[in-house]
């Protein structure tokens, strides 16, 4: 019971700081993406400063009719799954393309390391994957066009069972549906 408590009043602290968001240009993007951040208090295996998955597009936006790069991720650090200031460029760049695109849709699907339960990281993936879809959303994209979904553990980008392996399986995936 108190972990539904403390999960349902994460959900609510991590509602309430994306209600907060402004979608002004004039705004500095990494400011809302800075400003949000879980409250998960096990992050004993995080890694600041790690380069993993360091695919920002800086300001490139593709052309009106041409996608993003859909094999780009998000990664995350451990245990959490706010979507750090570096990817926020990548997020809005497949943003811009589904507003430019309606009848387009995309997946963003979620991704955990396999340290946890399954169950655990199941709930974790969702959580993540659930993060770039409102962030999306609050960017201008419409929600019958995005889903989130996890997989956990189950689709590791990298076997091994060190920090390096676990951190590039730490991350949500933009693939077409």
């Amino acid at each position: 019971m108190t972990k539904h408590l403390t999960f349902a009043a994460l959900a609510l602290a991590v509602a309430g700081l994306y209600g907060c968001a402004t979608t002004d240009s004039q705004q500095d993007p990494n400011a809302a993406a800075s400003s949000s951040s879980s409250t998960s208090s096990t992050s004993t295996g995080a890694r600041s400063g790690s380069n993993v998955g360091n695919n920002n597009l800086g300001s490139a936006v593709p052309p009106v009719g041409q996608s993003p790069d859909l094999k780009r991720s998000v990664y995350y650090e451990f245990d959490k799954y706010d979507v750090k200031p570096e990817y926020r460029t990548l997020v809005e760049s497949h943003a811009r393309w589904l507003k430019s695109n309606p009848g387009a849709r995309l997946t963003i699907e979620g991704n955990a390391d396999e340290q946890g339960s399954r169950e655990y990281n199941l709930a974790l993936g969702q959580r993540r994957a659930e993060s770039v879809t409102k962030l999306m959303m609050l960017m201008g994209v419409r929600g019958e066009q995005l889903e989130a979904i996890s997989y956990g553990e189950e689709r590791p980008r990298t076997k091994g069972h060190d920090e390096k392996a676990w951190a590039e399986n730490r991350r949500s995936d933009f693939a077409r549906r």
